[in-house]
């Protein structure tokens, strides 16, 4: 398991070591946690949309988060993300980097923070599949005043993707991590 100790900006901070469960409960909802669905898969290809160009792939399976904030202390979360990887036939080495980002938005609106978060994936010998979970333990978003709740605001998460990746998962094809295996 992969620690994420903090998102450092202007806006974003992090927050003091005391536990989420030591304040009162929320005067209101937790900020949404989502994977952004063109974002949730990268796949490396080698040439044609054929199985055989595949290289790495990866998928954000799921997202969880926990959020804590009461009077007109900011918002602060914690998130889980579940990742599946895979390598394909054209894969070399065995190791990969892949870029996931995590991303503070004003609710159905702009980006107020996002950062960027490698993650190595080393496959045995023999594995074409591992999972793993990524953690960020406290993601701090600040609240103008007291009466802001946490559903103005979304925590959006996916992969870094090239142009073209963007379009081939826009075109629904997709090679997921565990297609065609039988367990």
């Amino acid at each position: 398991m992969f620690t994420r100790l903090c998102l450092l900006a202007p806006v974003i901070a992090l927050a003091g070591c005391s536990s989420l469960r030591e304040a009162p409960d929320n005067p209101g909802p937790c900020p949404s946690a989502l994977t952004l669905y063109d974002a949730a898969r990268v796949v490396n290809l080698h040439g044609d949309a054929v199985y055989e160009n595949v290289g790495f792939t990866g998928e954000i399976m799921a997202v969880r988060s926990l959020c804590r904030y009461y009077e007109d202390r900011p918002i602060v979360a914690s998130l889980e993300l579940d990742m599946g990887f895979g390598r394909g036939p054209s894969a070399s080495g065995s190791t990969h980097t892949y870029q996931y980002f995590v991303a503070i938005t004003r609710r159905d609106m702009v980006v107020i923070h996002k950062e960027v978060f490698p993650v190595q994936v080393t496959f045995r010998a023999g594995e074409d599949r591992v999972y793993l979970q990524e953690t960020i333990d406290e993601i701090t978003i600040p609240r103008a005043d007291e009466d802001i709740a946490g559903d103005n605001f979304e925590i959006l998460v996916g992969f870094e993707l090239t142009h073209e990746q963007l379009e081939w998962n826009r075109t629904g094809q997709r090679f997921r991590v565990d297609a065609g295996q039988g367990d």
